[in-house]
């Protein structure tokens, strides 16, 4: 069968983070929600999104496919009725379709043909970008117990001071000495290749990917992945670093979700709570307005390739978009559009070109190129979001 994840009704309420990715390659927990989908099913799968992002993330079909909307996460219960579905047979949760089956000749799909299976049980969805790390505990549990089972660690270095053990997962080529894993509160997850510096502590659940980095005497908790080749310091609490990020010093980053390529200045602080204990309320894109996000605790959401310099303070519920650089004194505003330069004195538009050769030597510094294909969407993100510059 042909496994087919598309983006769903979801896409625009998780800007900026799909600008540049399909939902199914957001990271949540240990692993992206297709990494998980590939997991479970045992095959890999390919992507219906934006015609914009096609050329790097292409879909192939063929004349019998399973169509999964990626915004859910899969579990034995729902893997198990996808792999029993059968041609005009959809599964749905409330109003949503979960997956359904398609065949090539299918342009529009007209689910009133269709017979529809309810699925009834727990299943975990992101349906908001606050969503990304609030139910990161939960992600992270559950990609443990996925990854692990019927698995061993490798052996925990003597000089490690360490709680519950048995929550405590170490693969190959993982570097730690003299640090402390507190997994009484939930699982800890080391990825190959990974590295903890000496005198972090460090409280589970929490994830560090592939070649991730944790710098000396960081103290990090809640639920917390570190996403491949990332590299954090400082304080870190319940945040998402997606992949090749960096917040390698000082400062407080909290209730935060990071996309790719950015990077974090030394001393710069998120704002996670708002002086009144009130709720949070985030810009949303798809109604171009500030929404409400039901929590108390909500810090900064930054797209792909988006910078700031030293000490930066982020006020609470702070949305920044791709490709932008913030520098100086002061708090900017809440909602920094994509290609903005500069900060809470204003800000100018920061050009593609010289986004782009920062971009190349960001990239090139971790053996990836800057493509076509990444410069083509830029350049795509950057026309779309010129309504929220002021040019």
């Amino acid at each position: 069968m042909n496994y087919i994840l598309f983006d769903g009704t979801v896409r625009n309420a998780l800007l900026p983070f799909t600008f540049t990715r399909p939902v199914a390659d957001i990271r949540v927990g240990i692993l992206t929600i297709r990494e998980k989908w590939e997991k479970y099913l045992g095959y890999t799968t390919t992507t219906l999104t934006e015609e914009y992002l096609m050329e790097k993330f292409p879909m192939v079909e063929m004349e019998a496919n399973i169509m999964i909307n990626a915004s859910f996460f899969p579990n034995e219960i729902v893997v198990e009725m996808i792999r029993n579905l059968e041609p005009k047979q959809a599964i749905i949760a409330g109003e949503e379709i979960i997956a359904f089956y398609s065949n090539e000749t299918q342009e529009e799909v007209d689910f009133d043909d269709y017979e529809l299976i309810d699925y009834e049980e727990e299943i975990l969805r992101i349906e908001n970008t606050w969503d990304i790390f609030s139910k990161n505990d939960e992600a992270i549990r559950e990609d443990f117990q996925l990854l692990t089972e019927d698995r061993h660690s490798q052996p925990i270095p003597k000089s490690v001071n360490v709680i519950a053990p048995e929550n405590i997962f170490i693969e190959e080529g993982a570097k730690l000495e003299f640090v402390t894993l507190n997994a009484s509160t939930g699982p800890i997850y080391i990825g190959k290749n990974a590295e903890i510096m000496e005198g972090s502590v460090i409280r589970g659940p929490f994830a560090l990917c592939e070649y991730g980095q944790v710098k000396m005497c960081a103290k990090i908790y809640g639920a917390t992945t570190v996403g491949p080749h990332c590299k954090v310091g400082g304080e870190v609490n319940n945040s998402v670093l997606f992949g090749y990020s960096n917040k390698g010093h000082d400062g407080f980053l909290g209730n935060s979700v990071l996309g790719e390529w950015c990077n974090i200045g030394a001393d710069t602080n998120t704002s996670n709570l708002k002086n009144n204990y009130e709720e949070v309320r985030l810009w949303s894109y798809e109604t171009e307005s500030f929404a409400r996000t039901g929590l108390q605790f909500c810090g900064l959401m930054m797209g792909d390739h988006s910078k700031c310099g030293i000490d930066t303070m982020f006020n609470t519920g702070t949305v920044v978009g791709v490709s932008a650089n913030i520098f100086g004194s002061g708090f900017p505003r809440n909602f920094v559009p994509s290609f903005s330069w500069g900060g809470a004195s204003g800000f100018t538009t920061y050009l593609t070109k010289k986004a782009f050769e920062v971009a190349k030597v960001v990239m090139q510094r971790r053996q990836v190129e800057f493509s076509e294909q990444d410069a083509k969407i830029l350049e795509h993100v950057f026309e779309e979001t010129k309504k929220y510059r002021k040019e």
